[in-house]
């Protein structure tokens, strides 16, 4: 069953989370999983909305998510991340 990674994310030194950007794709792609979106700016068209970016990423179950979660290759980019970014990530399996 599929599962989703939703990650809200407040970015405060961009050139940082660019090489977290970079590092990332490869290391989702390890565990099976592809970016639904990636991007910013959103729209809100209903509610409150105060971060300034929103990914989504799909992997085939939700083993995959926290496996590739904890991997160490990710916990590599998400120290690269650190400082330079505040992100909340959701898994939400389907």
């Amino acid at each position: 069953m599929p599962a989703y990674v939703i990650v809200e994310v407040d970015i405060s030194d961009p050139e940082k989370y660019n090489a977290y950007k970079e590092l990332t794709p490869a290391t989702v792609q390890a565990f099976g999983g592809k970016f639904v979106l990636r991007g910013n700016p959103v729209t809100v068209l209903e509610g409150e909305w105060n971060h300034e970016r929103l990914v989504m990423l799909k992997f085939p179950t939700r083993e995959k998510a926290i496996a590739w979660y904890n991997c160490p290759e990710y916990q590599h980019a998400k120290s690269v991340r650190a400082g330079a970014a505040d992100a909340k990530f959701l898994l939400i399996e389907t």
